[in-house]
């Protein structure tokens, strides 16, 4: 069975690639193991709408030693099916330099073998290089990748795009670079020996019990003001790496909705029982007060607000 690892930091772009791979795949025996760092597997969900078989874990990165046996397990059960191709999608925050341990690790509990294809890192054309200075795990996630995809580049200038080549090969001067528009993927890469691009050796991962950034979530039961939420999500941006959810706005029914940087985008989404939203936090539990305030200063909709 092929087996990808798929990396990138929040918000590059990875779940909607990976829905565009699925739909060309269409007829192929796929399994997907989805990690999200959140309690809510808001990425499960829309996945959920493909017809493959898939196992979730939350609340962590699956290369931590929280969270290593649970992914242990998953591959170790998965191997088990006559799969065409197997897709680890990881969180946003998941440093995966470890990843060929974890692999050897479920050879040994399932005795069964991956065919292992290559770690593919999703790189955020237009907010990248922020990324870079904010986390450790973002140049981890380069480091140990065999095929690096540009993101986004609709949406970044030539200039900027020539930019991340440079940057890109200074992290990792091997792995193949490939670009991204509209979250298409040319699937030939797919084809390719990726494992021929490697370039860091296993080591250590940096996601552990202590790194782990504070995660909540937002429960809302009733319809809400586009307006307000737009005010709201570009005041708290600056504390958060990323939120994400579904939301029931006035007039317009059930939405996704993703912030990423400073930019805000709202999809036609399934109907849910009740609003649910995910935060990350930049600054610890202190985000909790900024998320209570900011939220009352534009929003009448009641909320609750979970670990």
């Amino acid at each position: 069975m092929e087996l990808y690892v798929l990396t990138g930091f929040l918000g590059a772009g990875k779940t909607t690639i990976l829905l565009k791979i699925l739909e060309k795949l269409k007829g192929k025996r796929i399994g997907v193991i989805q990690n999200e760092f959140g309690k809510l597997g808001i990425d499960g969900e829309i996945l959920k709408h493909n017809d493959i078989e898939m196992v979730e874990i939350n609340r962590g990165s699956i290369f931590c030693s929280c969270l290593k046996l649970q992914f242990v397990q998953a591959l170790s059960e998965m191997a088990q099916h006559e799969f065409d191709k197997l897709f680890v999608e990881s969180s946003g925050l998941g440093d995966p330099s470890n990843v060929e341990e974890i692999l050897k690790a479920s050879e040994i509990v399932s005795g069964k073998q991956y065919d292992f294809r290559g770690v593919i890192c999703f790189v955020d054309g237009v907010n990248f290089l922020k990324q870079l200075k904010d986390l450790e795990t973002v140049y981890r996630q380069l480091k140990h990748c065999h095929l690096a995809v540009i993101t986004k580049t609709d949406l970044a200038s030539t200039e900027e795009v020539d930019n991340l080549y440079r940057v890109i090969r200074k992290i990792n001067p091997v792995c193949k670079i490939v670009e991204s528009a509209n979250g298409n993927l040319n699937l030939s890469v797919l084809d390719e020996d990726l494992l021929l691009y490697q370039w860091a050796e296993s080591e250590e991962t940096t996601n552990t019990e202590e790194t782990k950034p504070k995660t909540l979530f937002m429960e809302i039961d009733s319809r809400v003001e586009e307006k307000g939420l737009l005010s709201f999500l570009k005041e708290i941006s600056q504390s958060v790496y990323r939120v994400k959810g579904f939301v029931n706005l006035k007039g317009k029914g059930w939405h996704q909705v993703d912030l990423v940087g400073e930019k805000v985008n709202f999809q036609k989404a399934d109907d849910l029982e009740k609003g649910q939203i995910v935060f990350i936090s930049k600054i610890g539990p202190a985000v909790i007060k900024k998320i209570f305030d900011v939220w009352a200063k534009y929003n009448d909709t009641e909320m609750k607000l979970k670990n």
